[in-house]
Parts: C-alpha cells; structure tokens; sequence
C-alpha cells in the first residue's frame, strides 16, 4: 500500500536529514548535521580526552541548530504555515555548496537548515512524529507495535503513531543515509538532492498544511 500524503511528507524529510547527516558527517569534519545527540556524546568524549577544541567544534552545531529552530518557529508564528522554514532550508541547503566557506563552517550552516526543519514540521495526519532524529523513534515504534499485539482500553496510555508511518520513517532517514554516502561519489554538490527532495514536500503542502 503506498503511503497517504502526510506519510509521504514525513519519509521525504527523514531522507533530507539522513543525506545532510551522512554529508556532514564524511566531508565535514565527523559532525551531524541533524544529530544533536551525537555530536554532543562526540563532544564529551572529545572533552574527556582533553581535545578541547575538537569538543568545541561538535558542539558549535548545536548553536546553529537551535537558531535554526527558533527562526522556523517564528516563521510559524508569523505565516502559520510550515512551507517558508521548509523553502528557506532548501534555499539554504541549495546554496552552502556555492559559498566560499570551509567544511567547519558548512556544517554550521547544513545544521542551521535542519534546526528549521525539526521546528517547522512536527505532525503529520495529526501524529507527533520527529524528522529529523530516529533514536525516539525506534522507542515509539516498540510502543506501537505493542499497543498493537496487546490493545489497552482508551485513554489508559498517549496515542501513539501507527507503526507503518514511525517505520517509514527510520527506513526514511536509514535511506537517506545511504544515498548522501553514494551521492558523494557521484555529483559535487550532493546536497542539492536533498534541496530538490524539500521543494517535493513544499509542493505537497500547497493543498493542505503539514501541521
């Protein structure tokens, strides 16, 4: 069964992220893009080794991430609608390839990006799902899954997202991961993919909003 329109939306940003991550990560330094956890566990071990600066170079992404969030939140604010942080990543992760910056500072930026996706977009049909970290996920789809096998009367616990979408996510972002690495190889701005993949899920918006 193909996925629904909001399904189809939450897979496509989960690839974004994945490739972003995966780009990031080779040619950028071993730093996320989109995972803030890693990059802080990376930060910690590198602190605990006494690579200061090295600890400081992982957490920096956390800076432009959270400005990246509060910015799409405001965005929110003022046009309630999803689809102006979603256009400003894709211009921003259209453009960082063109900009005469170093690797460390293109991370901040790609960073930047996925802040304004993780605030832009938060539920689709009405589900709370993140696109851009999986870790909560797995848990949701262990929650789901049970749920499933064991009904519960109604309301004893949070709805949760149906398996099949929390799936499709982390196959989503696993995919991601995936074509980022093989796109390195194959084109010189590999970010522009995830770019083009943004205007995608913009254009699906138009008749109804994300959130």
């Amino acid at each position: 069964m193909m996925p629904d329109k909001p399904q189809l939306q939450a897979i496509l940003l989960t690839i974004v992220a994945g490739i972003a991550d995966a780009v990031g990560y080779i040619i950028m330094g071993g730093v996320f893009a989109a995972n803030m956890t890693g990059n802080t566990v990376l930060a910690g071990i590198a602190a605990a080794e006494g690579f200061h600066d090295l600890a400081a170079q992982r957490l920096a992404p956390l800076i432009t991430f959270f400005l990246g969030a509060m910015l799409a939140r405001l965005l929110l604010r003022l046009l309630h609608r999803p689809m102006a942080p979603l256009l400003l990543e894709a211009i921003v992760l259209a453009g960082v390839g063109f900009l005469p910056v170093g690797r460390e500072t293109a991370v901040l930026i790609v960073a930047f990006a996925m802040g304004l996706q993780a605030s832009a977009v938060t539920h689709f049909g009405g589900t709370a799902v993140s696109t851009v970290v999986v870790t909560s996920t797995l848990a949701r789809i262990a929650d789901a899954t049970l749920d499933r096998l064991w009904p519960v009367p109604a309301r004893t616990l949070p709805s949760i997202a149906t398996p099949r979408l929390l799936a499709l996510t982390w196959i989503g972002y696993f995919a991601g991961a995936v074509a980022g690495t093989m796109l390195l190889h194959l084109i010189a701005l590999p970010l522009l993919v995830p770019a083009a993949i943004l205007l995608v899920v913009v254009a699906l918006s138009r008749q109804r909003p994300l959130a």
